[in-house]
């Protein structure tokens, strides 16, 4: 399989810029400078052509952070994405223009998403009428057929988002994705804030839609059962950093570092015997100040002189599965 999104050592951190008077009071050391979010740390990962990448961790790992970066929406500070095999810093502006389209999002709460005082038929349409893949007499038509291919009965074009379902307005998300005729969706949660049935229905979706147009998919979650349901390899995040990617089936039957053993031992089981769940021992740590070496040292039961000054590289245990974790070296 080719490669269509390559994400190589990016790093992103967020901080208030500082006016003139703050910057001369900091140059004097009357101010301290504006604090800095870690939310990304020297990230690399590669999602091949119809793959399903899933990616989970706790809040704050920064899963969503990397899939702005890689659907454009945040630039990243350090590193670079590639898709198809060219860095978009080589894509001239019209090319980089083309490539994103390829690249849409579905995202966590479709109500936020959603224009409130657009009806659906824009909110679908305009995208694609702007870019010139349908034209004023045939956006209709267009149109209805990307909320039939969602799942949505084109009766509904003339509604406003407050007036369907969670459900419904989750498809229309899907639908306004689908309208620019993507390569790769990145779902950001995309199924978290439905009842569990309506997550089913969006899941079957997603892998019907798979089937039929061929797409790729980043898929961020929280919810382990989701993402071994869906996805082909699982990437594993902690505090801005990838700790372990394996496929599936490796990964949920021999996890190799101590934060996805710790997640995976505490998953829900209905056919496992009874027996009593325990969170991750104390709190991630802020990204305003990552702890030096391994992020995890400070939660980990397994941790040595070593962990807490030397940051574990990404090692390879086997084909496709890698861990950064010194046990593991």
């Amino acid at each position: 399989m080719t490669d269509r999104v390559q994400v190589k050592n990016v790093s992103k951190r967020f901080s208030r810029k500082s006016g003139l008077i703050e910057r001369g009071a900091e140059a004097l050391h009357l101010k301290t400078p504006n604090p800095v979010v870690h939310a990304l740390d020297d990230v690399s990962l590669t999602v091949s052509t119809g793959e399903v990448v899933g990616i989970v961790g706790e809040s704050g790992c920064g899963k969503s952070t990397l899939g702005r970066v890689i659907a454009g929406l945040l630039e990243p500070t350090e590193g670079e994405v590639s898709l198809q095999g060219k860095p978009i810093a080589e894509h001239s502006a019209r090319e980089i223009a083309a490539a994103r389209l390829k690249v849409q999002m579905i995202f966590q709460d479709p109500t936020s998403s959603l224009n409130p005082r657009q009806r659906l038929k824009d909110i679908i349409g305009v995208a694609p009428l702007y870019h010139g893949m349908t034209n004023r007499r045939s956006m209709g038509d267009y149109v209805a057929e990307q909320m039939r291919r969602a799942g949505l009965d084109p009766a509904l074009a003339d509604r406003l988002p407050h007036q369907l379902s969670g459900g419904q307005r989750q498809r229309v998300g899907i639908a306004r994705a689908l309208a620019v005729q993507p390569d790769v969706l990145i779902c950001d949660e995309s199924v978290a804030a439905l009842d569990v049935s309506i997550q089913a229905q969006i899941i079957n979706l997603f892998l019907d839609l798979k089937e039929d147009l061929g797409l790729t998919y980043i898929f961020i979650s929280h919810d382990l059962s989701v993402v071994e349901h869906i996805s082909d390899r699982v990437v594993v995040m902690y505090l801005g950093r990838v700790v372990e990617e394996a496929p599936v089936e490796e990964l949920f039957a021999s996890p190799a570092h101590p934060y996805t053993q710790a997640l995976l031992a505490e998953r829900p089981d209905l056919d496992a015997e009874r027996k009593d769940y325990a969170t991750i021992s104390g709190e991630i740590p802020s990204p305003l100040a990552p702890p030096p070496g391994c992020h995890f040292h400070p939660r980990c039961p397994f941790t040595m002189d070593r962990c807490r000054v030397e940051r574990p590289a990404l090692r390879q245990l086997s084909a496709g599965h890698h861990s950064a974790c010194h046990l593991n070296a």
